[in-house]
């Protein structure tokens, strides 16, 4: 699929640890429904602009941001902006699965229980079908369909980080935010995991941050470098990797640092 409307946007975008600067004057376009990948070396910055897009960087007190990030053209920095309806919009999957130590069918349920109005609770049958519907498209209905009661912590990790995922999708997010979603998975599970990444795009805008660049190819349709809280390249990610514009990029790629 290639998209040409933009789903994310930054402009000017600055962010501060403290007196420490972590992001310098980002302006990027990600587009809708294709998966971009953030990479560069450790303390680059790519965690902390993914976390400016939901804006989870202002649970720590110390943390100042400038700027402006746009989600289907809405400045989520606005005053207006609810918190908790812009994590509806964009979901979030970190390096390490966590699921809630209840049930299966009670993690993918979560979101949905909570963010739904009682004079609309969704029935018993209703349910079902959302939960049944969000583990099919994570590709792991056949694996627990007859052992939704069990703890969810019981799964394997692969199966956790699917079902991690399963449990943002009946909140209909817009955009996924993946920070380093495979570093705690095996070979097997990561290729599991990637499988599902590709199949979700189209479907959602997905910005996925990893260090393993052999995963950015693979598993990404466009790729962003960063280096020392700057945005240095953008561009599709084969190009990016073979005929880099930036003499840094090509730096990094090759293995000269990071």
């Amino acid at each position: 699929m290639v998209a040409s409307s933009i789903s994310v946007r930054t402009q000017k975008l600055n962010l501060w640890y403290g007196t420490f600067q972590a992001l310098f004057d980002v302006d990027l376009e990600i587009k809708q429904g294709i998966i971009t990948s953030l990479i560069g070396p450790s303390g680059c910055g790519k965690s902390t602009l993914l976390r400016c897009m939901n804006r989870i960087n202002e649970r720590l007190g110390y943390v100042r941001t400038e700027g402006r990030v746009d989600i289907d053209g809405q400045n989520i920095y606005a005053e207006e902006i609810e918190l908790a309806q812009l994590r509806k919009q964009v979901g979030m999957v970190f390096q390490r699965p966590n699921p809630l130590p209840i049930s299966i069918r009670d993690n993918v349920l979560f979101g949905t229980r909570i963010h739904t109005p009682k004079a609309d609770k969704l029935s018993k049958e209703q349910e079902e079908e959302v939960l049944e519907g969000a583990l099919r498209e994570v590709l792991l209905w056949d694996n627990v369909k007859d052992r939704l009661d069990d703890t969810a912590t019981r799964l394997s990790l692969e199966e956790q980080q699917k079902l991690c995922i399963a449990r943002l999708l009946p909140l209909k997010p817009s955009v996924i935010l993946m920070d380093e979603p495979c570093s705690a998975l095996d070979p097997k599970a990561t290729e599991a995991v990637e499988e599902l990444i590709w199949q979700m795009r189209g479907t959602y805008t997905i910005v996925l941050v990893t260090h393993n660049m052999a995963q950015a190819r693979r598993a990404s349709d466009e790729c962003v470098f960063m280096l020392m809280g700057k945005m240095i390249e953008h561009t599709e990610t084969a190009d990016l990797f073979v005929t880099p514009k930036d003499s840094r990029t090509a730096d990094y790629i090759e293995g000269r640092y990071g």
